[in-house]
C-alpha cells in the first residue's frame, strides 16, 4: 500500500511493539502458539520484491523473464512480485501520465495489461520455477479500485457510511474499502486467492495492509489455502497474531526503524539491541520476520537506502540478511545500486548499468542457502565486546554450523576485542576470502560502518 510518511507505516502494532502492549487476540481456532508449518524450502530463503512497471523499459513481463539468469547467479530464491492485477482508473489524482497505484485492483482474476497478458504471466512462473525460483504475488485484500465491478455487482462486499457511501482511507481517493463481515465477500476472496494457485501455479502471498481485516478470516483462508498447496504468506503487519493463523512471515518495521536511528545518531547500538529482544520476546519463535533496508514504500516515500542510511548501507545490509528469524528482502535495483527514488504513480525506470553491489549481495545470499547457521530458525546470541557502545557483534548456530557476525554501528573505526570462546578458531572471512585466527588476545579492527563476517567449517 502506498505511504507517504515515517508516521503512516507506524502501525498499531508497530506502536505497540515499543511500548511493549501489543494486545492478543483469542479465539477458538488457534490452537497453539507456534501453529504454522512452513513450506520446507523457505527458511534458509531469501525475498527479491519485483518492481515490474520500472524494471524495464516496456515493465513487460516477457522483458522482466531476460533478468532471470542474472538473478539466479546473483543467488535470489523468491521472486515477490507487486500487484500484477488491472489497475483502476476512477479516482486518480495525478496528471495525463498517471499509470494508477498497483493497490487500486479492478479485477483480481486478470493481469495488468501493463505487463502483458496471463499466458505471459503463466510462462514466466513455469520457467522461474524450472530455474528453481519461487514465486509469490502481492495480494490486495482491504480495498479496491472504485470502478471494481464488485462495485455494481456486489455493493453488500463494501464498507459504507451512515449515508450509505463507500468509504477509503486517508486521501487513498482511487480506492474502496472491503467489508469483511460479509461472509460472502470472504468466500469470494479466498475463491480467487485459490485461482491464482490453482490455474498459474504461484508459490504465496504477500498481502498489503491486513490489519484491518479480520483475523479470523486469515486462519480460515490460510487453512483453504493449505489444502490445494503449502503457500508461503507475507503479512504486510507486525501482528504476532498473524503468525499463529498460519501466515509465515511479518515486517519488521520496529527494528528497521531503529537501525534508522542508529544510522544517523538518534539513538544508540544498545537501543537497537532492546528492540531486537523485545520483538523476540512477543513473536512466536517459529516466526518468520521481514528484515530490508528499503522497498517500495521505503524508497518511494520515505528515501532511498542512501537517504535513511547513508555511510552505513552496507552494515545494515549485512544485518538484515543474517540477523535472527528473517527471510530477508532485496528490492529492486539495489544490486547496481539504485540511489533514485522510484517515482510511484508514473514511469520512471530504473537505470540498470554496473551492478556493483552484486558481487556484495550474493556472497551473503549464497552464504545463507548454503550454511543452516542462517536458517531463520538457527539461534542467535547477542556477543559482549570491549565497545558495546558502537559494536554489535551476534553468533548463529544451527546443526553444527556457526556463522558470526561483527558490525561497527558507528562512523568512527573501531579497535576492539571480543571475550567469548563462541567466536574462537580459525572462521573463514566470508567478504576477505581468507581464514583468520580469532582468539582471546585477537584485536579486531573495524573501519566506520564496517562489518566482518565469519564461517565456521
Amino acid at each position: 500500500m502506498k505511504k507517504n510518511t515515517r508516521g503512516a507505516i507506524l502501525s498499531f502494532y508497530f506502536v505497540a511493539i515499543i511500548i511493549g502492549s501489543v494486545p492478543k487476540v483469542s479465539f477458538s481456532q488457534i490452537k497453539s502458539k507456534d501453529a504454522t508449518a512452513h513450506p520446507a524450502w523457505s527458511e534458509q530463503s531469501n525475498i527479491y520484491e519485483v518492481n515490474l512497471r520500472q524494471y524495464t523499459a516496456s515493465s513487460s513481463i516477457k522483458d522482466f523473464e531476460k533478468s532471470l539468469p542474472r538473478l539466479k547467479k546473483m543467488g535470489v530464491e523468491i521472486l515477490w512480485f507487486m500487484p500484477i492485477n488491472p489497475i483502476g482508473i476512477e479516482g486518480r489524482k495525478m496528471t495525463s501520465a498517471d499509470l494508477g497505484s498497483y493497490y487500486s485492483v479492478r479485477d483480481y482474476r486478470a493481469v495488468n495489461p501493463e505487463f502483458g497478458t496471463m499466458k505471459d504471466w503463466k510462462h514466466l512462473v513455469n520457467i522461474s520455477h524450472s530455474m528453481g525460483f519461487k514465486v509469490i504475488i502481492d495480494w490486495v485484500p482491504n480495498h479496491t479500485s472504485p470502478d471494481n465491478p464488485w462495485i455494481k455487482n456486489h455493493p453488500d462486499f463494501y464498507k459504507r457510511d451512515s449515508l450509505g457511501n463507500t468509504v477509503y482511507d486517508n486521501d487513498y481517493t482511487d480506492t474502496r474499502n472491503l467489508n469483511f463481515e460479509n461472509t460472502e465477500l470472504q468466500d469470494s476472496m479466498i475463491d480467487v486467492m485459490k485461482y491464482w494457485i490453482k490455474d498459474t501455479h504461484i508459490d504465496g502471498f504477500r498481502c498489503d495492509h491486513v490489519d484491518p481485516i479480520p483475523v479470523d478470516f486469515w486462519k480460515r483462508c490460510i487453512d483453504s489455502l493449505k489444502k490445494i498447496k503449502n503457500v508461503f504468506m507475507l503479512a504486510e503487519s507486525e501482528n504476532p497474531d498473524l503468525h499463529r493463523v498460519g501466515f509465515d512471515e511479518t515486517y519488521g518495521w520496529s527494528v528497521m526503524w531503529a537501525t534508522v536511528d542508529v544510522a544517523s545518531g538518534k539513538n544508540t547500538v544498545n537501543y537497537l539491541d532492546s528492540i531486537i529482544n523485545h520483538n523476540i520476546s512477543i513473536f512466536p519463535k517459529n516466526a518468520y520476520r521481514l528484515y530490508f533496508t528499503t522497498n517500495h514504500d521505503e524508497n518511494s516515500w520515505n528515501g532511498t537506502e542512501f537517504e535513511k542510511y547513508g555511510n552505513a548501507y552496507k552494515a545494515f545490509a549485512v544485518f538484515s540478511q543474517t540477523i535472527y528469524q528473517s527471510v530477508p528482502l532485496i528490492y529492486s535495483g539495489q544490486e547496481i545500486p539504485n540511489k533514485k527514488r522510484l517515482k510511484f504513480f508514473v514511469k520512471d525506470p530504473i537505470v540498470w548499468d554496473q551492478y556493483k553491489m552484486a558481487p556484495f549481495y550474493s556472497t551473503l545470499l549464497h552464504l545463507r542457502r548454503k550454511n543452516p547457521a542462517l536458517a531463520a530458525d538457527a539461534s542467535y546470541k547477542k556477543l559482549a565486546t570491549g565497545n558495546d557502545m558502537a559494536i554489535f557483534a551476534y553468533v548463529r548456530e544451527k546443526a553444527g554450523h556457526k556463522v558470526a557476525v561483527i558490525l561497527n554501528l558507528s562512523d568512527q573505526p573501531q579497535a576492539f576485542t571480543i571475550d567469548d570462546s563462541l567466536i574462537f578458531g580459525n572462521p573463514l572471512n566470508i567478504f576477505l576470502g581468507v581464514k583468520e585466527k580469532v582468539n582471546d588476545t585477537h584485536v579486531f579492527s573495524i573501519e566506520p560502518w564496517g562489518y566482518i563476517v565469519y564461517e565456521y567449517k
